[in-house]
């Protein structure tokens, strides 16, 4: 779409438009609290065929917005604090020993869920559904813009499927471990990082630049950078791939300078968008196009494409590249390249074959990251409500004005309700006569990525490798696809960056198969059956087996403090999540993300299910997105210019 035919459809559509203040009603610009002492969306434009195309893009994520108009003048800017020094998870955002036993992983008995004193004050100008890390970025801005937001969990502890859980001194991530980099700036720009910046929150990471690799055609130590990976695809594929590979970063390499020339946290879901990104950045990415060069403007026409279509036009049939490059795309996007959007795959081969690359992990696992969003919500006003589960979202005259809680209490939004759950699991919650029959099929009709098994493990580090490394890729059988269950299996050993997961002289391992586990197996059982207990240790095997191969012949089953296996029916029940999958399985070319805003006036949606997809980066985007969009473009670029991008 043309940016001039975009902009005319965003200024027809009406349906996520601000209502006006009402008389009477408190204003939101009233001052409810003492001040406080603070990877696959980037826009750019490129002249292509004589005609400007803006074209929004997210590290690992790059879908079409659904875009409401402006809103109206909002409260200022609260006024950021000194940046936290003290990165120690607190005892109300990481819950150690026994009672963490509700994580993912679960076991113990299951609490009564209760409201806790932050939802005592039954009103915010903007209520969050869930604290995902999509969510918690939508009401950290938003407390950042003096908004009263409260965000509502169901779970007993904040982050979603990011969350983290403790057994016997065990640290478990329970979901992502390939976060790559946290720089807000650079050639690594990271959304998330870049909303911890305006919160004035920060996470000790470890960096790192290489996974092992086992794949049917032997192990090897995957480098990232410009030269590295070509001398691993000389030495374990041969002098064919590496001319291929040389290739396709040739092709790709010039056109991510553009896709990196604007910060996420500039984009907003209406017409400011020209203020905040397009007029802001026009230099910057000015500059950009005259450096993509024919070749670069020629591959920029493909970047709302299947990834496929490059490679294709390059001409590449080397087995292995191909191989490689749909197993990159499946574990970015869910679908492999002829369905990951051209634009993620771009960037991520900037991100990780571009000199000066490096991983990164937090120290204290994915947990410090919700820790650190938890942080920056409540230093500026926000309230975070946990064992809060929503029942109903409240719809009156037509727009979204609240929610119900299990409990039967009722939460009211002055401004806005925000989703962070699922597309489906937010239908459940909206009365079917409230929702266009159109946006309901819609939703019902797209298709979802599969589940997840889960391992995890506690161990002596003596039961493994001395060179063991954090991250390992396992595939078993090129031909089966890499989207086949049972066939490609990712290990996360983070304890050999740093010991503060695990006790002295221990390790933690999550394992796990990603997104690729059939629901349809597991639907129906009983999880306290046999046949229940049977079906995860059948399952679970080809994850032990990976675990066997990547730790070596040291390692010993029976020898492990702790093992945990997580099935989907795990994944559904703690994450609250439609048949416990991983998201949309939406492809390039034959459909796109749905944008933030919903038919529902003063609904919106943020999160996997929406523009620009799954991933961490493209998740934190989503819910920026929605925060900026709920503010004036004065406020927001007034953020922008506090946090100096």
């Amino acid at each position: 779409m043309g940016l001039a035919s975009h902009l005319l459809h965003v200024s027809r559509e009406r349906s996520g438009r601000l209502p006006r203040k009402e008389k009477g009603r408190r204003s939101a610009t009233c001052p409810r609290r003492p001040p406080h002492s603070n990877r696959g969306l980037i826009p750019k434009l490129c002249g292509v065929a004589g005609e400007t195309r803006a074209i929004l893009r997210l590290r690992h994520g790059f879908r079409r917005l659904g875009l409401p108009r402006a809103a109206a003048s909002a409260p200022p800017l609260r006024s950021p604090p000194a940046r936290s020094t003290d990165h120690r998870p607190t005892a109300t955002t990481r819950m150690r020993g026994r009672r963490s036993s509700r994580a993912l992983q679960g076991g113990g008995r299951r609490r009564a869920p209760r409201g806790p004193r932050e939802a005592e004050r039954p009103e915010a100008d903007v209520v969050v559904i869930g604290s995902g890390i999509g969510g918690l970025c939508c009401a950290g801005l938003l407390a950042r813009y003096n908004q009263d937001v409260l965000v509502l969990e169901s779970h007993d502890r904040p982050g979603g499927a990011a969350h983290s859980f403790d057994i016997k001194g065990f640290n478990f991530d329970s979901g992502p471990s390939l976060f790559s980099g946290f720089q807000s700036r650079g050639p690594q720009a990271n959304p998330l990082a870049q909303v911890l910046d305006a919160l004035g929150e920060s996470v000790p990471c470890a960096s790192y630049d290489s996974w092992m690799v086992y794949v049917p055609e032997g192990q090897f130590l995957s480098r990232i950078g410009p030269t590295d990976f070509l001398k691993d695809l000389d030495e374990f594929v041969g002098a064919d791939a590496v001319q291929e590979w040389k290739k396709l970063l040739d092709a790709v390499i010039p056109i991510s300078a553009a896709a990196m020339a604007l910060p996420p946290l500039s984009i907003r879901g209406d017409l400011g968008v020209l203020s905040t990104s397009a007029g802001r950045y026009a230099p910057s990415l000015l500059k950009s196009i005259l450096q993509m060069g024919p070749q670069g403007a020629l591959g920029a026409t493909k970047l709302l494409r299947p990834f496929s279509e490059i490679v294709d036009s390059l001409g590449l049939k080397n087995p292995f590249v191909r191989n490689w490059i749909d197993l990159l795309c499946f574990l970015l996007a869910g679908v492999k390249s002829d369905g990951a959007l051209s634009a993620e795959m771009v960037y991520m081969f900037a991100e990780w074959y571009k000199p000066g690359c490096s991983l990164e992990y937090p120290l204290e696992g994915s947990g410090a990251i919700i820790d650190a969003l938890v942080r920056g919500i409540k230093k500026f006003g926000g309230r975070l409500a946990l064992r809060s589960h929503v029942e109903k979202i409240l719809i009156e005259n037509g727009r979204a004005v609240g929610v119900k809680l299990q409990s039967g209490q009722i939460v009211r939004a002055r401004k806005a309700v925000v989703s962070n759950a699922s597309m489906w699991d937010t239908l459940d919650l909206l009365p079917p006569d409230a929702v266009p029959r159109s946006y309901q099929d819609k939703v019902k009709a797209t298709p979802q990525c599969e589940s997840f098994m889960h391992l995890h493990l506690g161990f002596d580090v003596e039961n493994a490798r001395e060179d063991l490394g954090i991250h390992h890729i396992v595939v078993n059988d090129w031909n089966k696809g890499v989207d086949a269950d049972q066939n490609v299996v990712l290990i996360s050993v983070p304890t050999v960056l740093g010991n503060g997961l695990a006790p002295p002289g221990k390790h933690v391992l999550h394992a796990y198969t990603p997104g690729t586990e059939p629901f349809s197996l597991w639907e129906g059982l009983d999880r306290k059956s046999a046949e229940y207990r049977r079906l995860k240790e059948e399952r679970s095997e080809v994850m032990w087996k990976a675990v066997e191969l990547a730790l070596g012949p040291r390692f010993s089953r029976e020898k492990c403090d702790v093992k945990l296996v997580g099935s989907p029916l795990t994944h559904k029940r703690f994450l609250r999540r439609n048949r416990g999958t991983y998201g949309p399985a939406i492809k390039a070319g034959e459909a796109t993300f749905p944008g933030q805003a919903t038919p529902i006036p003063q609904l919106f949606c943020c999160g996997d299910s929406t523009f620009p997809g799954i991933g961490v980066p493209a998740v934190a985007a989503s819910g920026a997105i929605v925060a900026n969009t709920l503010v004036s473009v004065s406020q927001h670029s007034e953020l922008l210019d506090a946090v100096g991008i």
